[in-house]
């Protein structure tokens, strides 16, 4: 396997994991000056590359402070991942190139992409060489504890399983969400199934997913599960983008007066990138960072109307 980002990286590795309408431009960058070690776009439809690509590359598009950056593209067509690959590694020019597995939204499955693609195994064969032989970049990809049927008749799908299954092929890393697609985002996270992949794939690089809220948790992970190489945060880095450096510094105390720092500059990226719909699009971030501090219902009603970075700054001083 050639030399890529995830050889070079210092182990443990902690990504921000893709996630659709949060891991834009801004959070990254705040994530990524906060400690992330790699990071997601938003997931990228394969299918909109294909036929009119325009709005998707806009959606994609990244910054120099932004590396390394891993573009995710979804969907159920080879061809479409082929032409998809093509554009994403001319066009956005990414250190690498993910593909969903994983997704359990309800949109997503019912298309037939995300974990609907898990027990498929030969078509996600096709999708994943599709990718391979279409970039030099290092393919991901994504995916979860596994998959049930309806009833007891039908196959389940585990991710020891499609990993044997799919070892032989040139992909560089995997994240594992530690949930099925039945447990959503809510159940148990299985975290010696992630351990157990490793073991399948000690050449590749394995990431764990799911349910990481606090780097306390992180860190009891990495020292319970030390053959894994590095964490994928997810909704832990909903108000808490500096949650990677807090794992990396011995859970390293952030009070107030730092978080508001970190909300005006997440709030002036995100306005610099898109606008008035950054000024939307910021006060749900917003509200997430003042969650639990004293005072926070009387804060949010105001963060929550707030038209202008002038506005957010008065309300935050």
């Amino acid at each position: 396997m050639p030399k890529n980002f995830w050889q070079k990286i210092k182990k443990p590795i902690l990504a921000l994991a893709p996630m659709a309408g949060i891991t834009d431009s801004a959070f990254r960058q705040i994530c990524i000056r906060h400690g992330a070690d790699v990071i997601y776009s938003e997931m990228a439809s394969v299918s909109a590359l294909f036929f009119k690509p325009a709005k998707t590359l806009e959606l994609v598009r990244f910054t120099k402070k932004e590396r390394p950056y891993v573009v995710q593209l979804f969907g159920n067509i080879p061809e479409h991942f082929a032409v998809a690959t093509k554009i994403i590694t001319q066009e956005i020019k990414p250190d690498g190139i993910d593909i969903n597995f994983g997704c359990p939204a309800k949109k997503v499955f019912k298309h037939g992409s995300g974990c609907a693609l898990m027990p498929k195994i030969e078509l996600a064969r096709e999708i994943i060489l599709a990718v391979c032989n279409n970039t030099k970049l290092p393919v991901s990809i994504k995916i979860r504890a596994g998959i049930k049927g309806k009833d007891a008749l039908q196959c389940v799908s585990t991710a020891t399983e499609f990993i044997e299954k799919t070892k032989d092929l040139p992909y560089s890393a995997v994240m594992v969400h530690g949930r099925t697609y039945e447990g959503g985002f809510s159940s148990i996270v299985d975290w010696e199934i992630i351990s157990e992949i490793k073991k399948i794939i000690p050449e590749k690089i394995v990431l764990g997913n799911g349910g990481i809220t606090t780097a306390e948790e992180a860190l009891k992970i990495l020292q319970e599960h030390s053959n894994i190489d590095g964490l994928g945060i997810a909704r832990g880095a909903w108000g808490k983008p500096y949650i990677f450096d807090q794992i990396k510094n011995d859970c390293k105390n952030y009070d107030f007066k730092k978080i508001k720092k970190i909300m005006l500059r997440h709030a002036e990226l995100i306005f610099a990138d898109k606008k008035s719909l950054g000024l939307l699009e910021i006060r749900k971030h917003l509200v997430w960072y003042i969650k639990g501090f004293p005072g926070a219902a009387e804060l949010r009603q105001k963060l929550v109307r707030a038209e202008s970075i002038a506005e957010i700054k008065e309300i935050l001083s």
